[in-house]
């Protein structure tokens, strides 16, 4: 449960996904005529029809402030437990708000409307198990969609061993120190920051990837976690995000200041 499971946090796309579950609700009523549906003449269809799936947009869309307060909860990972989590929270709150629908807007709660089991029995869960598998293919489908990209925009950084090496995005990169003939990286990983140690020079890291920035012949920095500078007897210092402190020498200080000035104005 555990597991990571693909998920795309970008908004636009959820949004997306409200769309089409609108059109597809649509497409199948008009279709297949479920109820009483083929009471309706080709022109009632037209104006009724698109109602009901703007109404299965929208409870979609409504769910989704929950989905990004589970999303921060667990530090911005996704698990299958999250999934299920979410989606048990949609079925519930679409049944409530469309019971409730029904009652007031429908039958403007007539003695004699539809008793809650029924209701759930012969329209709501089969209305539910309509439209989920298409949620869920949706889902899983730009969430896999999501993690293309992201893997595709990762940069490797190697070592002279076969095995040895580190994928990652770019960003994620805090600083790199020089360590005998190791590298060590500091990086994040979700929400924490770890190291890792890497057999090659830190000189080939810096001819490597020219948007890091060489504070000393020890260090490069990645100037997007630049925080602030500290001056200490006479030396000068970067902070990086995760209170990183990395020493800044006399021979590239000036490159330094320019450097990160351009990038944080």
């Amino acid at each position: 449960m555990k597991r990571n499971y693909p998920f795309d946090p970008l908004l636009k796309n959820h949004i997306l996904i409200g769309l089409l579950l609108a059109v597809w609700i649509f497409v199948f009523l008009y279709f297949t005529e479920p109820l009483d549906v083929n009471e309706f003449d080709e022109s009632e269809k037209l104006i009724y029809l698109p109602i009901y799936g703007v109404i299965g947009a929208l409870l979609y869309l409504l769910n989704l402030p929950f989905q990004y307060w589970l999303y921060k909860k667990y530090q911005n990972s996704w698990t299958l437990s999250s999934e299920l989590i979410w989606l048990t929270v949609f079925i519930l709150v679409s049944i409530i708000i469309l019971r409730l629908y029904y009652l007031q807007f429908i039958v403007e709660w007539d003695p004699y409307a539809y008793g809650l089991v029924y209701h759930l029995k012969a329209i709501l869960f089969p209305a539910i198990l309509t439209i989920l598998p298409i949620i869920i293919i949706g889902r899983f489908a730009l969430g896999k969609y999501h993690e293309k990209r992201l893997e595709d925009k990762k940069v490797e950084i190697k070592g002279e061993g076969n095995y040895e090496g580190l994928r990652l995005l770019f960003n994620d990169i805090v600083s790199i120190q020089s360590s005998d003939n190791y590298i060590e990286v500091f990086y994040i990983s979700g929400k924490e920051l770890k190291k890792t140690l890497i057999r090659t020079k830190l000189s080939a890291i810096d001819d490597a990837f020219s948007e890091l920035l060489r504070t000393h012949r020890s260090y490069v920095v990645n100037p997007f976690h630049f925080q602030q500078w500290k001056t200490e007897n006479g030396k000068h210092f970067l902070i990086l995000n995760y209170n990183i402190e990395v020493p800044i020498s006399k021979t590239y200080l000036n490159a330094v200041k320019t450097t990160i000035n351009s990038t944080t104005n």
